[in-house]
């Protein structure tokens, strides 16, 4: 019997699956949340997993295997540096899937795969916006003041021009 032993292949060559494999593990652990289709998700978040559950034991052989499996190697060391030391106490389940809806076009079932322990960064986004809205208006206030200066030395000299010539 052939129970539990199968795996979506995507629809995929062996080859184009696993590049396609190792850069949406690549992509996750750089970003540590990916947007993708849910069947991709599911067939990603198999591998990333394994890759965790390897970097959370820090010895040449596993970084050896996580470099099997991943071809850039500062996320190879940004898995075993910061990724497996977080997820050391996790007995497993690193990853979550957050269902967004169907795209429009093909409506597949859009989702958004994360580590477990990501925190979103809206708070910091709209505080450098409104650093930088501040830091515009500031500029603007020390334009127009440079500008009526010039003015002001300008009406000065003109005056003093128009005496000059009479």
């Amino acid at each position: 019997m052939k129970h539990r032993r199968g795996f979506n292949p995507l629809e995929r060559m062996t080859a184009h699956r696993k590049a396609l494999h190792r850069n949406m593990v690549t992509s996750l652990f750089r970003y540590e949340r990916i947007k993708t289709t849910k069947a991709k998700a599911q067939a990603v978040r198999r591998s990333a997993e394994r890759l965790i559950t390897r970097a959370k034991v820090d010895s040449v052989h596993n970084r050896r295997i996580a470099s099997s499996r991943l071809f850039d190697e500062g996320i190879v060391a940004k898995l075993f540096t910061n990724i497996g030391p977080r997820m050391k106490e996790r007995a497993g389940g690193y990853t979550r899937i957050i269902k967004l809806g169907k795209r429009s076009g093909d409506a597949s079932e859009m989702v958004v795969l994360e580590l477990v322990d990501y925190v979103l960064k809206t708070d910091e986004a709209k505080d450098k916006k409104a650093k930088k809205a501040e830091k515009k208006a500031q500029k603007k206030e020390q334009q127009k003041e440079k500008d009526v200066k010039e003015e002001k030395s300008d009406a000065k000299s003109g005056k003093a021009d128009k005496g000059k010539k009479e």
